[in-house]
C-alpha cells in the first residue's frame, strides 16, 4: 500500500512559497532523534506502512504533524522546526494482484481477481474477473462460466466396473456478456481497461447450500484424486449452453469454498464438567472445563482453564489435553475423529485427595499430515490449514448440508491410576479464519481516490494452498 502526491498538487495544498526538502520516509527514518513523540497506536501503525511524501517546511505555532490521509486528521504537537505536512488530496496506490491462465490452444485467456468464494455465514463474496477471446476462434459463438464440484468420498483405485466412488455436480453456468450489460468491480473495470475492448467481465455466484472445499489426507500417498470436496471454474467458448467444455480448450481454474467467521462470537464462554464418583473407598473427583470463547482462530493459541476437584481417596497422576477434529462423511454417513494436538502435562501431580487443581494449559491446533485429517488446501502445500468447522445459518437444517461436515473439541483426560481409572471429558469449538472483509470495506470507502497497481501473474505458477493466506493479508 503506497500513498503518494504529486509536487504540483502539494505546492497548491500548502500554499505560500513551499519549498520541498525531501519525503516523509527520508524524514522519518533520518529524525529519530527530533521527531515528535507519537503514543497513538493507529497513527504509528500508518507511518510504518510504505508512504513517499514531499516533505515541506512548515510554520506553525506550535509546530505540529498534520496528517491527512484519506478522510480522517490527525494533529501532534512537536517541538521540531521543521516537520512534514501531509496534503489531503492524496491518492491510494493499491497493489492488486490477478491470477492470469491460458486454454491450452492459446485462444481463451482468464483473469481472476480472487481464487476462494468466501462464506461469511450471511452471504458467500463471488469470484470476478475477466475474460478474453480471439475474435477468429469466436465466429459468433458464445463464451460461458461453469463451475462444478466434485465430491470423492472414496479411492479411484478402489472403483470397478459401474461403481464410482464420486459424484460432480454442476453448480452454475452462465453466459459472460459484454461489460455495457453489467455492473463490475474497480479491479475488474481496471483490468478491462488494460484489455481492451475484447475483454468480458463475469462474476460467479456459488449457491447458498454449497459445501465447503476440504481435502482428506489419504491413507497412502498413491492415490491419484484426494478424497474431500474440490471446486473447478471452467470458461469456454460454445454455441449452446448445454456443451460442455474439453480440456483443450477451456481454461479451467481450481478454485475453494472457504467459510470466515462471523466479526464476532456472541456465544457464552463454553463450560463442561464432568465428576466421577467411587464406591470404594467413597468419594468424588470433579472436572471442569472453560475457554474465554468458542471461537478460535486458525494459528492462535488455545487457552483452557482447568479446574479439579479431587475429593475422593484417589491421585490423579497426569493429565493428557487433546484437540480432536471429528469429520462426518455425508454421502456414506461415516464419522470418524483425529487428534490433531496433543499434550501430556506432570505440572502439579500428583493431584492428591482433598485437595484443589487450577492452571492454565496452551495448545495450539497446526495442520498435521495424517489419515483422514481434513484441511483446506492440499496436504503438500506447507501453508495448507486444518478444515474450518461447518457453520450454517440458522435457517440451514443439518440434513441440508453436504460435503463433509467438520467439527472440533477439546478433549482432557485424567489419569487416576489402575484401579480408578480414566476420568474424560469434552468441550467444543469453532476453528475458523477471522473474517476481515468489513474493515476492508470502510478502508475502501474513506478512500478519495484510488489507483490499481496490477500485478499478474500465471496461475500455473502458484501454488493453490497459498491463496486463502494471500486474501488475509492483502
Amino acid at each position: 500500500m503506497v500513498l503518494t502526491v504529486s509536487e504540483e498538487g502539494w505546492k497548491e495544498r500548502c500554499g505560500g512559497d513551499t519549498q520541498v526538502i525531501g519525503t516523509w520516509s527520508d524524514w522519518w527514518e533520518s529524525a529519530a532523534d527530533t521527531r515528535p513523540n507519537i503514543t497513538d497506536p493507529n497513527l504509528l501503525e500508518l507511518l510504518d506502512t510504505e508512504i513517499d511524501f514531499p516533505m515541506t517546511l512548515v510554520a506553525s505555532s506550535p509546530p505540529a504533524v498534520i496528517i491527512c490521509v484519506f478522510s480522517a486528521v490527525a494533529r501532534v504537537d512537536t517541538s521540531v522546526g521543521a516537520v512534514p505536512c501531509l496534503a489531503r488530496a492524496a491518492t491510494m496506490v493499491s497493489s492488486v494482484r490477478v491470477f492470469k491462465k491460458t486454454s491450452a490452444n492459446g485462444k481463451v485467456t482468464a483473469y481472476l481477481s480472487r481464487r476462494d468464494f468466501v462464506d461469511h455465514i450471511s452471504h458467500t463474496s463471488p469470484v470476478d474477473g475477466v475474460v478474453v477471446v480471439d475474435n477468429e476462434y469466436l465466429k459468433g459463438r458464445k463464451v460461458f462460466a461453469r463451475v462444478t464440484v466434485t465430491y470423492r468420498y472414496g479411492r479411484e483405485e478402489d472403483e470397478v466396473i459401474g461403481q464410482h466412488f464420486s459424484k460432480e455436480l454442476e453448480l452454475v453456468k452462465s453466459e459472460v456478456v459484454s461489460a455495457a450489460k453489467q455492473e463490475v468491480s474497480d479491479v475488474v473495470e481496471c483490468v478491462m481497461s488494460k484489455l481492451g475492448d475484447d475483454a468480458r467481465p463475469f462474476c460467479i455466484h456459488l449457491p447458498a447450500h454449497a459445501p465447503a472445499s476440504v481435502t482428506l489426507d489419504p491413507e497412502r500417498e498413491s492415490s491419484s484424486r484426494k478424497l474431500g470436496v474440490t471446486y473447478e471454474l471452467a470458461l469456454y467458448v460454445a454455441e449452446h449452453p448445454e456443451e460442455s467444455p474439453l480440456r483443450r480448450t477451456a481454461v479451467i481454474f481450481p478454485v475453494r469454498k472457504v467459510q470466515f467467521s462471523p466479526a464476532k462470537s456472541l456465544a457464552q464462554p463454553p463450560v463442561a464438567c464432568v465428576s466421577k464418583t467411587f464406591t470404594f473407598p467413597t468419594g468424588k473427583i470433579k472436572l471442569e472445563l472453560q475457554l474465554e470463547q468458542d471461537l478460535c482462530f486458525h494459528g492462535q493459541p488455545l487457552e483452557t482453564q482447568v479446574t479439579i476437584d479431587n475429593a475422593a481417596k484417589k491421585t490423579v497422576k497426569n493429565l493428557v489435553m487433546q484437540v480432536v477434529q471429528h469429520v462426518e462423511v455425508t454421502m456414506t454417513n461415516t464419522h470418524f475423529s483425529s487428534v490433531v494436538a496433543s499434550i501430556e502435562t506432570y505440572e502439579g501431580c500428583p493431584i492428591i485427595p482433598n485437595s484443589r487443581y487450577s492452571r492454565t494449559i496452551v495448545l495450539t491446533p497446526l495442520p498435521l499430515r495424517a489419515h483422514g485429517v481434513a484441511l483446506e488446501g492440499n496436504s503438500q502445500d506447507e501453508d495448507a490449514s486444518l478444515a474450518s468447522s461447518t457453520m450454517m445459518s440458522a435457517a440451514t437444517a443439518l440434513s441440508d448440508i453436504l460435503g463433509i461436515i467438520v467439527s472440533y473439541a477439546l478433549r482432557l483426560k485424567l489419569n487416576c491410576g489402575s484401579l480408578g481409572g480414566d476420568l474424560s471429558i469434552e468441550l467444543p469449538f469453532k476453528l475458523m479464519h477471522g473474517d476481515s472483509t468489513t474493515a476492508k470495506a470502510s478502508l475502501q470507502r474513506s478512500q478519495s481516490a484510488v489507483d490499481y497497481n496490477l500485478v499478474i501473474e500465471e496461475y500455473s505458477a502458484m501454488r493453490r494452498g497459498k491463496s486463502l493466506t494471500d486474501e488475509l493479508e492483502e
